[in-house]
């Protein structure tokens, strides 16, 4: 069944970023005394609002934590994502296939930020003023239903009539919580089994390996 609308997630699904973020996190915490892994840092930290990795980080090293960590990711994640970002393979084709659609993105990640690699991307008309931040639109962000529920409102839709396409587990787990009906996508440099076992066991309806895929599945290719 096609869906009223799409929200989409941000980072992972449109532009191919989370994999840039695990490195940054990776190389930050081990440099702290903190070793952590690529793969780690993909499943414990990425998707997550900035106070809940923190929380997070807090969780698994306890008083080990430095004192400037916030700041320190903070400098490294922006220096890193400064520059223009890829798109997720068959990310732009997807949106161009789905322009007779409303649609939002509901992301972690800043305003600003959107916006800024939407225009590297050339796409910021594609979703008008429906650009919604965690931090900034809602009090609680992803895995809090929030984020998601205010998208659906925004686009006049009740949140079981939207699809969401989520990359994290986190974020699907967000999404579920707001009713919507969910697809997970593992489609960007990140992506791992291990990532597709993770949507898989938050509940997601089916997770694709490809926009291609998952435009078929919706009888738009």
């Amino acid at each position: 069944m096609s869906p009223a609308a799409i929200i989409f997630d941000f980072d992972g699904v449109i532009v191919d970023s989370e994999i840039v973020s695990a490195q940054v996190f990776s190389r930050a915490l081990t440099a702290a005394g903190l070793p952590t892994s690529e793969e780690e840092a993909l499943a414990r930290y990425i998707g997550l609002s900035r106070a809940d990795t923190l929380a997070a980080i807090a969780t698994q090293w306890g008083t080990r934590v430095p004192a400037d960590m916030a700041d320190q990711l903070a400098v490294a994640t922006i220096q890193a994502l400064r520059k223009p970002i890829p798109a997720v393979p068959g990310a732009l084709a997807f949106i161009a296939q789905t322009a007779h659609l409303p649609r939002a993105i509901a992301s972690s990640s800043s305003t600003e930020y959107l916006r800024t690699h939407l225009d590297h991307l050339d796409q910021t008309g594609q979703f008008g003023d429906h650009i919604y931040s965690g931090r900034e639109h809602v009090t609680r962000g992803k895995p809090f239903p929030d984020l998601y529920l205010y998208a659906a409102r925004a686009l006049g839709v009740a949140p079981q009539d939207a699809l969401v396409i989520e990359d994290s587990p986190v974020g699907a787990r967000a999404a579920l919580a707001a009713g919507a009906r969910v697809f997970g996508l593992a489609a960007g440099s990140h992506a791992r089994p291990s990532l597709t076992a993770a949507l898989e066991a938050e509940g997601v309806e089916r997770v694709f390996a490809s926009y291609a895929d998952l435009s078929d599945s919706l009888g738009l290719a």
